[in-house]
């Protein structure tokens, strides 16, 4: 069984998804990393010089890859769900958790990220908009649990209140403990994001 983290760009995905690893004793592994180690550059590279499609594919390739993993927590992109036959690779292979927070702060945390507009001749806020707008259904149907991500709370109160939740669905099983002895990480002391 697998932990997938889906959302918008900036939802927390990989933030939470390492602590959450970390706290698990399980592996982290991102859409983002695969996506290089896969097409030997980064998913912005992809984009500009192969365009959306060939990131499509990649991304469906990494999901298959995903799928057959165990005890991970993955970070999937933010256009992952959103793909029919993305979300028929990963159901049945772990648990989905879908991150979400209001659409300002997704564009405020990623900023600076130069992410590619899915929208072209948008700006990032119209683009954040009219993509969630169009697939906010799809997100929620697909998710097992939402889980909304606070600027306000720590790295490591986010994890604690997702992993109440899953426990509290029976959605990790009682052979999974949790490492609470472990000192927190320096990380898991930050802001998300």
């Amino acid at each position: 069984m697998n932990i997938y983290l889906s959302g918008m760009i900036g939802a927390g995905k990989t933030t939470l998804g390492k602590e959450l690893a970390r706290r698990l004793g399980w592996t982290f592994d991102d859409l983002d990393d695969a996506m290089a180690r896969m097409a030997g550059k980064d998913f912005r590279r992809v984009v500009a010089e192969d365009g959306w499609l060939r990131f499509r594919q990649w991304e469906y390739a990494i999901c298959k890859q995903f799928a057959a993993m165990d005890g991970t927590i993955i970070g999937l992109g933010g256009g992952t769900v959103r793909y029919e036959w993305n979300r028929d690779v990963l159901r049945g292979t772990g648990i989905n958790v879908l991150l979400t927070t209001d659409l300002a702060e997704l564009a405020e945390r990623v900023r600076d990220n130069d992410r590619p507009r899915v929208n072209e001749g948008t700006t990032l806020e119209e683009d954040l908009a009219l993509i969630w707008g169009k697939h906010r259904d799809l997100y929620i149907t697909f998710a097992d649990v939402v889980h909304r991500t606070e600027n306000q709370r720590t790295i490591a109160a986010e994890v604690d209140e997702l992993l109440s939740t899953l426990r509290s669905r029976d959605l990790i099983p009682t052979s999974i403990t949790v490492s609470d002895l472990d000192p927190l990480s320096p990380e898991s002391e930050g802001e998300l994001c």
